[in-house]
């Protein structure tokens, strides 16, 4: 693994070497040793420091061919990966029921967001149970933002592995896009100090809990390990880079996959809290099933899975469309976000097109929609933003086509 490091990261002094594969010096010094006594590595010497962090190596003919054979074998160029019984130990020890959500938290994370307070109520309990979320109700009414706003509660920083190693195997697992890492305060990486290379095991990153998001394209096989041909190595499944964190299911039942086939793949890792995932070889193992996983959907639960399944979803939480109170709050908060005066008139008439002109129900995204499309025809009309009757009729005509009145035959 040094060796491809070396060849294909293009390093050569011994910090380098160290900061690539993520292991400590007296890890590294050995692999070099070994590597020199070989013939694969010869040493270049320093320059201008007498430290031995900047020893500086190169390959030899023979360690670049001995390197190409090592490369055809297995691709992957990384941190030396961890064994999965020690990565299985780590999200063992990193559960999201290890922190205590309280009431006071929910509110600090739901923030602004205007939600009604039986919603709150319920979120805190599944918070803190772990246990899978069903959440349903009309389109537009913030199912997704809520899932979002929840996942922010959790405060702990987790370790994610660069990779892991199993039955000679390498799974890639750190994912940038969905592993935030956190800076540990205090440390200068800049020194690589072998104190700090002894202390700490820089194969594991720490990061904020994740969140894993996935709608419509969605299927099976992304549950599962996908192997690369060419390079012979994995990428673990979503699911289990959210290991810790949060995994929401979005627009759940329009997915590519059929919404039977995709509960009968959860129904074991939702029950046992265990997953269990196979090599291209054919060898099983299994992984902890510990993160938050939140199905999210505007149809009706009932048409998309059976009892059976309903039942190992123990909280299900309807976020519906908001009360007239509620919608007038949400209205005021983005005039002022976008400097708009709302006036009664205004808004009265925006009330009656949208429940008796159009025949729509209430839904929180409507007030952000209708002020945007006014400010935006103010600014084309070259006017500062306000309500205007034919303004407002523009917006919420775009809320819903026209339907066309039947053709006689």
């Amino acid at each position: 693994l040094l060796m491809k490091l070396i060849y294909t990261a293009r390093v050569d002094t011994v910090r380098q070497f160290m900061d690539a594969i993520k292991l400590p010096y007296h890890i590294v010094s050995e692999l070099i040793h070994m590597a020199v006594d070989r013939q694969l590595l010869q040493t270049m010497g320093t320059r201008n420091s007498d430290n031995l962090l900047d020893m500086s190596y190169t390959m030899t003919e023979l360690g670049r061919h001995w390197t190409m054979e090592a490369l055809a074998r297995l691709r992957y160029a990384g941190p030396a990966p961890i064994p999965i019984e020690e990565f299985s130990d780590q999200v063992n020890r990193q559960k999201l029921t290890n922190e205590i959500i309280t009431m006071r938290r929910v509110h600090e994370s739901v923030g602004e967001l205007e939600l009604p307070q039986n919603i709150i109520e319920q979120i805190g309990p599944a918070l803190n149970s772990g246990r899978a979320i069903l959440m349903y109700g009309p389109p537009g009414n913030g199912k997704t933002t809520v899932a979002l706003r929840m996942a922010s509660v959790f405060h702990d920083v987790i370790y994610v592995p660069y990779a892991v190693e199993v039955e000679g195997q390498v799974i890639r697992v750190h994912d940038p896009s969905i592993h935030i890492a956190v800076t540990s305060a205090g440390v200068d990486d800049d020194n690589g100090s072998f104190i700090r290379g002894e202390q700490s095991d820089a194969r594991w990153v720490p990061c904020r809990r994740p969140f894993v998001i996935t709608g419509g394209e969605l299927t099976l096989e992304m549950l599962d390990l996908r192997y690369d041909t060419t390079g012979h190595y994995y990428e673990a499944p979503l699911h289990m880079k959210a290991l810790g964190g949060t995994f929401l299911i979005d627009d759940f039942g329009r997915q590519l996959v059929s919404p039977t086939n995709l509960l009968n793949r959860w129904i074991v890792p939702l029950e046992s809290r265990i997953d269990f995932l196979k090599l291209h070889t054919g060898k099983s193992f299994s992984i902890p099933f510990e993160e938050l996983v939140i199905f999210s959907t505007n149809l009706e639960p009932e048409d998309l899975m059976d009892p059976a399944f309903l039942r190992r979803l123990p909280y299900k939480i309807e976020v519906g469309p908001p009360t007239l109170a509620r919608y007038r709050r949400i209205f005021e908060r983005e005039c002022e976000r976008q400097c708009v005066q709302l006036t009664d008139e205004a808004f009265n008439a925006i009330v009656y097109k949208v429940k008796t002109e159009k025949g729509l129900d209430f839904a929180a995204f409507q007030p952000r929609f209708i002020i945007d499309q006014v400010v935006a025809t103010c600014r084309f009309m070259g006017q500062p933003p306000h309500f205007e009757p034919r303004f407002i009729e523009y917006a919420i005509d775009n809320l819903r086509v026209r339907r066309s009145a039947p053709v006689n035959q």
